[in-house]
């Protein structure tokens, strides 16, 4: 047999190291970006919770189409939080110690996201949030990004529209009734409308927060009913402002103004039950088919979106939160590609300097991770005849009444059950 010598032997050796370490690097360079959340698929919140997850997958299969960000395809992580805020701290905790995502996003929603953020300040990540209302008031957390139009002081923001349009009517009115689910959101809300209020003088005449777990409302609203409010501003999730609603047109309530706060009107599911119901209540809202509200490409999302929303079960309008759940994966995309990494820290520092392009215009951050600029408005239904939600994708249904550089028609008033 013939001896190789040591150096023959490296010489040997030496390539086949190369050769089997080249693929293992090809390989990790080219593993996905992966990117973990938890997701309202069930409960209360799962009807802005799947729209919001097509709207992911919609991004995520273009992005890839595209040859993925950096060379590497995106990976979608997530787990169904079940609308409950019990779960989601282990959830985050499973996404970044088992699955190892490069990069984490909130749920949809307030209470979700603020209970993922003890784990998120902890591990230092990134965390872009949907739809969630002041929740970096209380934690100051230099990586958080939000995903709402609310501008930078969104506890206040979110009922200033309200108040404004109230304080306009002639003759001004003069007291107010506030009711809001016992959460989260509904807390944020009435505390920032219970300091506009010193600004707009209304008297408060009931002040009421009620159990998430209520089903009943006709109580409730006799009750408010009975305090003979000029306005009634509610903050409310989908299951309890479909019931006040319901409750309104019970009792037989009127009054000047009616409405605020109420998430869930903004939904396909609910604006066919209600129908007619809706007519002259007034909600924030952040995008609808007005021709004085115009974002370059969001009719086109709202298209390849469409295609999708009927098969998968999900929102057929897509009007509410599927074009801002686009919009943050356009800023992660772009972030990612400017920095050329994950890395959680450049991120941020991008994020905070940057102004995006997105389907619902241009994005610039605040110091606090809101909105620079505000893009709520105050919208009022108007003219619905029936049930059908295509109705709903024509203009003069949702009329923009705040602000009033995009106001689309005049308000309406009082907001009367009994005559309907």
């Amino acid at each position: 047999m013939r001896r190789i010598s040591r150096r023959q032997s490296m010489a040997m050796i030496g390539p086949a190291i190369v050769s089997a370490t080249v693929p293992a690097l090809a390989q990790s360079a080219a593993a996905p970006i992966k990117i973990g959340f938890g997701m309202a698929l069930t409960g209360g919140l799962a009807g802005g919770g799947k729209a919001a997850l097509l709207t992911y997958q919609i991004w995520q299969e273009e992005v890839n189409a595209r040859g993925g960000i950096l060379g590497r395809k995106v990976e979608l992580v997530y787990y169904d939080d079940q609308s409950s805020p019990a779960t989601v701290p282990g959830i985050y905790s499973k996404l970044l110690d088992v699955d190892k995502v490069d990069l984490i996003v909130s749920g949809y929603a307030t209470v979700p996201t603020a209970a993922a953020m003890p784990v998120v300040m902890q591990r230092k990540k990134l965390f872009v949030s949907l739809f969630a209302l002041a929740v970096n008031e209380q934690f100051n957390y230099p990586r958080y990004f939000q995903m709402q139009a609310n501008g930078p002081d969104a506890k206040h923001e979110f009922s200033r529209g309200f108040l404004e349009v109230a304080a306009s009517l002639d003759p001004k009115p003069q007291t107010i009734a506030l009711a809001g689910t016992d959460a989260e959101f509904p807390h944020i809300a009435l505390e920032g409308t219970r300091d506009n209020l010193k600004k707009y003088g209304f008297k408060i005449v009931y002040d009421k927060t009620y159990p998430p777990s209520t089903i009943d409302f006709i109580p409730i609203m006799r009750a408010i009913k009975a305090s003979n409010p000029d306005l009634i501003l509610i903050c409310s999730y989908p299951p309890d402002s479909s019931g006040m609603i319901r409750a309104a047109h019970e009792v037989g309530v009127t009054a000047r103004l009616f409405g605020g706060g109420l998430v869930g009107l903004q939904f396909a599911a609910l604006k066919a039950q209600l129908g007619p119901l809706l007519n002259n209540i007034v909600c924030f809202d952040y995008y609808v088919p007005e021709p004085t509200l115009k974002f370059p490409k969001i009719e086109e999302f709202l298209v390849r979106y469409r295609a999708k929303a009927v098969a998968a079960g999900v929102d057929p309008l897509g009007l509410y939160i599927p074009p801002y759940a686009f919009a943050e994966m356009q800023v992660l995309e772009q972030a990612i590609t400017a920095v050329g990494s994950t890395d959680d820290d450049k991120l941020a520092q991008h994020l905070h300097k940057t102004t995006f392009k997105t389907v619902v215009g241009d994005i610039k951050f605040a110091d606090n991770g809101e909105w620079a600029e505000s893009g709520m408005m105050l919208v009022q239904y108007q003219n619905i005849a029936g049930n059908d939600v295509e109705q709903f994708k024509q203009a003069g249904k949702q009329v923009i009444v705040y602000p009033k550089q995009f106001a689309s028609g005049a308000i309406k008033s009082p907001f009367d059950t009994v005559k309907r």
